[in-house]
C-alpha cells in the first residue's frame, strides 16, 4: 500500500510555515508525519495527513503551491540496527531510497518511516514479501 504525500513550496519568509499549518487547521486536517528541506529562499514541506484531499483543497482555495506523491511507510523496529534490516532488504533488491522521515507519533511498538522510492511499487512489493509491514492510508487516517 502506498500513501499520498503532499509537497507545499514556501516562501523562506517568517510566519509562512504557520500560514500553512493554520490553513490545515481550519479545513480539520491532522499532521501525522513532516519534513522540511531549505535553502536561503524557499523550502519544500513534506507531509502525510490524515486527510490529503481536504488539505489539496485547502491549498487551492489558498493559491499555494502543493502537489500529491506516493510515499510508502513501514514498520521499522525501534531497536538498534532495526531500520539497518529494512534498508537491507531495499539494497539487496537494487531500491533506491530517494528521501525518508520519521512519523510523529508511534503505530505500534515499532517506529513509523516514511520512504520515497524511484520505484514506489516495487518496493511496496519487495518490503511486503520479506515481512516489513507496509502502512496504508487507511492506517494514517485512523492515528
Amino acid at each position: 500500500m502506498k500513501i499520498k504525500q503532499i509537497s507545499v513550496f514556501l516562501e523562506n519568509r517568517k510566519g509562512r510555515l504557520s500560514e500553512i499549518c493554520s490553513m490545515l487547521g481550519a479545513a480539520g486536517v491532522n499532521i501525522r508525519a513532516l519534513t522540511i528541506a531549505e535553502t536561503e529562499t524557499f523550502g519544500v514541506l513534506r507531509m502525510v495527513v490524515d486527510k490529503p484531499a481536504a488539505a489539496m483543497d485547502a491549498f487551492r482555495t489558498h493559491s499555494v503551491t502543493a502537489n500529491q506523491t506516493e510515499v510508502v511507510a513501514v514498520e521499522v523496529p525501534d531497536t538498534p540496527g532495526g531500520l539497518a534490516k529494512v534498508l537491507d532488504i531495499l539494497t539487496d533488491n537494487d531500491l533506491n531510497v530517494e528521501y525518508m522521515y520519521g512519523f510523529v507519533e508511534k503505530f505500534t511498538e515499532n517506529a513509523l518511516l516514511v520512504f520515497r522510492f524511484d520505484d514506489p511499487e516495487k518496493a511496496h512489493q519487495t518490503l511486503k514479501a520479506n515481512g516489513v509491514n507496509v502502512v496504508g492510508e487507511h492506517d494514517i487516517e485512523s492515528l
